[in-house]
């Protein structure tokens, strides 16, 4: 099957923090590759790796300056020759995130196009002339505070930058600019790569009249992003035809897969991911962040699920709970738990019997908590500028940990984000060969998952039930399992409506026909079961 990507397992990888192999104190490729037996052992199919080029890093790597080098950092072109050859001796592909919403400004094209208004690449960027009174040209905010606009007295214009100052946008109106980046995305892909995450990918295009956004009503956090709904500045239907121009490369090449991240929450998320990833000849999948907040309820997955499905049956969808923007998700779900290792493990189960591609990140194997820093521990800039109320992402970031040496085996050095107590005592080698380990029960439930057609593949069907159950039937051709998920932290029994046996890792009872799930309970019964409470 060419589509490997349709039921794969990704283990998403933030360089910075696997593995170091010359004691700088941050992570990097050789690292990585050291590791890689670590990840095949798991069972997944594929790797993603956070961004590695040339960067000044004012983003952690999420403001490249060349889109076509490895940043020294992390070490060079043959470093990553070389984690590719071992990741797919080991059965795996890989994935490298591309950021072309925006660049550094250190990159040689802004350079250019911020000296002056008529040279080769003065429209490479989203240039505008202020107001009369020198203001902004329209309300359009950053995410991470401020205005998007800053004042360039070089051209005596404003530049675009949704996120960081130090990140204008590219103009991906201008046909060159598209050129430019599809020609690098060529290049990775002649190397080797089996797909790109593409970051922000709902962000490429701006309305060329740079109309205002209107306000956002329901808005109640603290961020002043959230004020606006962002009609204007982001999810322009232009998009649609630069992700076809993506499309067609990709499809030069056997077996390779695009997967956008959109990071809108509630039903906008939704109708981008499906209006994205409908047909095929747009993005083969989505990623969303919808899964990746504090809800924790049977509606909000049910209804996250099936909101995909219908606005786009031919679509497809990537899920995670946790990333490298986020809380961990043990952490955001304690509310709902008897344990951290009890949500690890019902969260694993939940999410592999999912429908679609499903990403994991790393440290999420090991029940992995998030990280409790000090102002002075941080790096992350939206933490920086508004702590204590955002407390930004660098909790997610923090090392991976390997065993009870120093720093947990990640480094000879002290480490970028420190290695606290809570998780070095979730280490790799504390948990190997423990069958009641959270690693152990991510290897068998992602087995389990591999073994099984109806989960990889097949229709999903939700059964009307009251909270905290979350249950749905997967089907494939003559096989079926039944799915059952008690979302809470106190014990709940169901009844069958038929005879059936529990398969799979699950973690219940049954007697006759009756259901006992305990607290952060979790079942796979064989066969279309009916359930009722």
């Amino acid at each position: 099957m060419t589509e490997w990507w349709r039921d794969a397992v990704i283990y998403q990888i933030y360089p910075r923090s696997f593995q170091d192999s010359n004691g700088d104190g941050v992570g990097d490729l050789p690292g990585i590759t050291r590791r890689l037996d670590h990840v095949a052992s798991l069972g997944v199919d594929a790797i993603w790796l956070s961004p590695i080029f040339t960067s000044p890093m004012k983003d952690m790597g999420y403001d490249v300056s060349n889109y076509c080098d490895i940043d020294p950092l992390f070490g060079t072109l043959a470093d990553f020759d070389t984690l590719v050859a071992r990741a797919h001796d080991l059965g795996l592909k890989v994935i490298i995130d591309q950021v072309i919403s925006h660049s550094s400004d250190l990159h040689p094209w802004f350079a250019e196009s911020r000296r002056n208004r008529d040279n080769d690449r003065a429209d490479w960027y989203v240039w505008a002339d202020p107001n009369p009174d020198g203001t902004p040209p329209n309300n359009w905010p950053s995410v991470f505070g401020g205005p998007a606009w800053e004042w360039e007295p070089q051209r005596r214009q404003y530049y675009l930058h949704n996120f960081l100052i130090e990140q204008p946008d590219l103009n991906l109106w201008n046909r060159d600019v598209q050129d430019a980046l599809l020609e690098s995305m060529r290049f990775w892909l002649e190397r080797g790569v089996d797909g790109f995450r593409l970051d922000t990918v709902n962000y490429y295009f701006h309305d060329t009249r740079l109309r205002s956004n209107p306000p956002n009503p329901d808005h109640t956090g603290p961020d002043t992003y959230g004020f606006q709904r962002h009609v204007y500045s982001k999810n322009r239907p232009e998009n649609i035809g630069f992700l076809k121009r993506m499309r067609r490369l990709t499809d030069e090449y056997d077996a390779r897969m695009m997967v956008g991240e959109v990071g809108d929450g509630g039903d906008t998320s939704i109708r981008i991911m499906a209006e994205y990833t409908a047909g095929s000849d747009r993005l083969h999948m989505c990623y969303s962040f919808e899964m990746l907040s504090a809800e924790f309820t049977a509606r909000h997955f049910r209804h996250t699920i099936q909101g995909v499905h219908d606005g786009a049956p031919d679509g497809h969808a990537c899920w995670s709970f946790s990333n490298h923007d986020v809380f961990r998700h043990v952490t955001r779900w304690l509310p709902h738990a008897e344990s951290p290792e009890a949500i690890a493990r019902q969260a694993a189960a939940m999410l592999l019997s999912f429908p679609g591609t499903i990403c994991l990140y790393q440290g999420e194997e090991l029940g992995q908590l998030e990280t409790e820093l000090e102002y002075v521990e941080l790096t992350d800039p939206p933490a920086l500028r508004f702590w204590p109320e955002v407390r930004g992402r660098d909790g997610c970031r923090t090392p991976m940990v390997w065993d009870d040496s120093p720093h947990a085996g990640f480094s000879d050095a002290r480490p970028w984000l420190p290695v606290k107590e809570p998780q070095a005592a979730r280490a790799v080698a504390g948990q190997q060969g423990r069958n009641d380990s959270v690693l152990a029960a991510y290897r068998a439930t992602i087995a389990f998952r591999k073994a099984q057609p109806p989960l990889r593949w097949g229709e999903t069907s939700f059964l009307d039930l009251p909270e905290p159950i979350l249950a749905f039937h997967r089907c494939f051709e003559d096989r079926s399992l039944t799915c059952v998920f008690n979302l809470s932290r106190t014990a709940a029994s169901l009844n069958l409506s038929g005879n059936a046996a529990l398969v799979g890792p699950s973690r219940a009872t049954l007697s006759g026909k009756v259901l006992d799930l305990p607290a952060n309970g979790f079942a796979w019964l064989d066969g279309t079961v009916g359930l009722s409470a």
